[in-house]
C-alpha cells in the first residue's frame, strides 16, 4: 500500500477548534484529524455531514 498527500484548506477558526481538541488528547493537529478518519464510524458520520450540506445548500 502506497501513501498519499492530503492537503486542506480550512477557516482559522476551525484550525483553532482543531487545535484544541487535539491539545486536550496531547495530539498533534495532524493526529487528531488521522484518528478521526481511521474512527469506524468516520464513513457514517461522513455521509450524515455531506446529506446535511445537500440539504442546506441544495443539491449542486
Amino acid at each position: 500500500m502506497g501513501t498519499s498527500v492530503l492537503s486542506l484548506r480550512i477557516d482559522g477558526e476551525l484550525l483553532d477548534r482543531l487545535r484544541d481538541h487535539a491539545a486536550k488528547r496531547g495530539m498533534s493537529v495532524q493526529d487528531y484529524v488521522v484518528r478521526a478518519l481511521i474512527r469506524d464510524d468516520f464513513d457514517e458520520r461522513f455521509q450524515t455531514a455531506v446529506e446535511e450540506t445537500e440539504r442546506f445548500y441544495g443539491v449542486t
